[in-house]
């Protein structure tokens, strides 16, 4: 008879969800909207950077480097000019980038390539008003304009894993980490306040079924509801952005999961503190959100926080979902490489849990 009362509470709480128009639209579409946007809109790439080129001698070797840079799509190459030209051209905005070749370049190629170690010199004069537009021009330039023909150059870079510097490799794990927050976390808390606020709570705590088990009811509708936002977002993150799975899907599915649970965990602690539905809603957005995009490593790198930001981010449990993901999905990292973040993970879950459930049979004392 439990288990019949448990499930009718599943089922009437599912049901209650599934009619919600508003919810429902808010669950499944802003993942998605929010995949697509920091996938597509929002991209830290460079493209079309307007690049001139300086070079004394326009010899062969020029022009293959030059033609080369011109048919990549990160660059539009505007053309040749002077090297008195360069500061008026960057002042002025008419380029990003300006390359400047050795008047010697290919005399140095030449006895580079029959093994006298002289290294060619080409120049890359970048505008850093924009540092990281800065930083990614130079890093592309220099992988471009690196060939077998000139591995005897002054610079030499590798890219692992990213080599073509995607945005969305980046993105994607941050947005996860987001995204579950958003639909477990304070979808949760929200539905539980309600209850509380409209003052149906008190009917459903004198029905057969115990208070907590009326509480897991509630949560296992998101919890399913999570299940099939995880799967829409792995599918968007490989077939429409091309975001490598080289750690296995398994493993990935698996720690989202744990990661659902704890969500929904802190969306049950967050029910306990909140007494209406707008304050349920402005804790979840300061509390969750703000640490999430500021100190889990989705914006900026935790290790260019301050110190004092650093062991704080150490407590958000979005870092550690983050980071795994990342190297699992870029890296191609195994589920058991990243069992630290797993059991930090799960720490946090299980003391979610076991406060919350404290707190809330608490208030009902």
């Amino acid at each position: 008879m439990g288990f019949s009362n448990f499930f009718a509470f599943v089922k009437k709480e599912s049901l209650h969800i599934i009619r919600d128009t508003r919810t429902m639209l808010i669950v499944m579409c802003i993942p998605i909207l929010l995949m697509v946007l920091f996938g597509f809109a929002i991209s830290t790439e460079v493209n079309n950077v307007n690049v001139a080129v300086v070079a004394p001698n326009r010899t062969d070797g020029v022009e293959e480097a030059v033609d080369k840079m011109a048919r990549n799509n990160y660059f539009s190459f505007i053309g040749y000019i002077d090297n008195s030209e360069i500061d008026k051209y960057l002042r002025s905005g008419k380029v990003g980038a300006v390359v400047v070749f050795d008047k010697d370049f290919d005399r140095y190629l030449a006895h580079s390539l029959n093994g006298i170690p002289v290294k060619p010199i080409i120049q890359i004069i970048v505008d850093a008003s924009n540092v990281n537009t800065a930083g990614s021009a130079t890093l592309y330039l220099q992988n471009v304009l690196l060939d077998k023909a000139s591995q005897q150059m002054l610079f030499e870079t590798r890219l692992l894993f990213n080599p073509q510097m995607k945005s969305a490799y980046n993105f994607v794990p941050g947005i996860m980490g987001l995204v579950f927050i958003l639909v477990c976390a304070m979808m949760t808390s929200v539905s539980i306040v309600r209850e509380k606020e409209v003052g149906t709570m008190e009917v459903l705590l004198v029905s057969p079924v115990r208070p907590f088990k009326i509480i897991f009811a509630k949560m296992i509708p998101y919890f399913l509801i999570s299940c099939i936002v995880l799967i829409l977002i792995l599918l968007l993150a490989r077939y429409l952005l091309d975001v490598p799975m080289s750690g296995g899907v398994g493993g990935i599915f698996l720690l989202s999961l744990l990661y659902l649970v704890l969500s929904l965990s802190l969306g049950l602690l967050i029910s306990t503190i909140a007494e209406t539905q707008v304050a349920a809603l402005l804790i979840s957005a300061m509390v969750m959100m703000m640490p999430i995009l500021m100190l889990s490593g989705m914006l900026f790198p935790i290790e260019n926080l301050p110190t004092f930001f650093q062991v704080v981010s150490n407590i958000v449990p979005a870092r550690w979902y983050i980071d795994a993901i990342r190297k699992m999905m870029i890296q191609g990292l195994s589920l058991l490489d990243v069992w630290k973040n797993c059991l930090i993970l799960a720490g946090m879950t299980l003391m979610l849990i076991v406060v919350s459930l404290k707190k809330f049979n608490d208030k009902l004392e």
